[in-house]
């Protein structure tokens, strides 16, 4: 200790009272503790960038009746349009593909996105991108609803109830039929969920709390990326609801948001007359773009 003092001390001081040392001992640790809570202030703080506003929301929306739900994946923070519409039990519609998709991957059915998933019937749907075959990213992307109800037969009743209920997809009901439970066109009760609960099984999903491989989360989200933003990228499913005369009545879009080093989870309903999973997905754009994500 000597040799120490005599080597960097060229002029010797007093020696430091224990009062003295008290004080700066408690002035330091005060200092290190206002250090590291600003700190976690600092990296727990939301950026208005990062937020969008109510009013931002109801601009987006219109006079439409809808909601919308997204949710920052690190800490649960959740901003909400309708609360109580947030809670709507509604058929899922085309969003179901995403989990149609992981299961079939999961049982072996499907083996990649490009190789061949559906062979075209020969019958003329109304939307010319059905009428062909296709991969499991085309029929995907155009929402083709043959290729995933053959795909659901192929899954089978028992299989897909297992699935079903293994993840705790809405009210688990199937009884609607394999390959029309999640259809509004069915004419017994199709499967229901909520918007919020899309969100949570999508939350879980990238948390990887859902019993599917890495595989099948990685295809996935590599046919689920609609929009490439400077700073990130935007997925997600459509979804579209018809009435008994064959009329668009509802529209789903639910995905994720991946940007700079947030991913946030979301899901949008629209409902009304000429209402489907185009104008939902518009409405999220929209409020993508007027959040400043970009």
């Amino acid at each position: 200790m000597n040799f120490l003092y005599k080597t960097h001390q060229k002029k010797k001081h007093p020696r430091t009272s224990k009062g003295d040392f008290m004080f700066s001992l408690r002035y330091g640790i005060y200092l290190f503790l206002v250090f590291i809570s600003s700190s976690a202030l600092a990296s727990d703080a939301v950026s208005p960038m990062t937020v969008p506003k109510q009013e931002t929301l109801k601009e987006a929306f219109g006079h439409h009746h809808g909601c919308f739900i997204l949710t920052r994946c690190k800490d649960g923070k959740t901003i909400e349009f309708n609360h109580a519409g947030c809670d709507e039990k509604l058929p899922p519609c085309s969003t179901f593909k995403i989990w149609n998709s992981l299961i079939g991957l999961e049982t072996k059915l499907i083996d990649s996105p490009d190789a061949p998933f559906y062979k075209w019937d020969g019958e003329k749907r109304f939307m010319p991108e059905w009428n062909k075959d296709l991969t499991l990213r085309e029929a995907f992307r155009v929402s083709c609803v043959p290729p995933f109800q053959a795909l659901a037969r192929n899954i089978g009743a028992k299989r897909m109830q297992d699935w079903i209920d293994k993840i705790d997809y809405g009210d688990r009901n199937t009884s609607a039929g394999i390959d029309k439970f999640w259809l509004t066109s069915s004419s017994k009760h199709p499967i229901l969920i909520t918007p919020r609960q899309q969100v949570e099984l999508l939350k879980k999903l990238l948390a990887d709390k859902l019993p599917f491989s890495a595989r099948s989360r990685a295809v996935l989200e590599d046919i689920m990326l609609v929009k490439k933003l400077d700073h990130g990228n935007l997925y997600g499913k459509t979804g579209s609801g018809i009435d008994k005369s064959g009329n668009y009545v509802l529209g789903w879009f639910v995905g994720f948001l991946r940007y700079d080093d947030e991913t946030y989870v979301f899901a949008c309903t629209l409902q009304g007359p000429k209402l489907s999973g185009k104008e939902a997905r518009a409405t999220v754009e929209t409020i993508i773009t007027k959040t400043g994500w970009h």
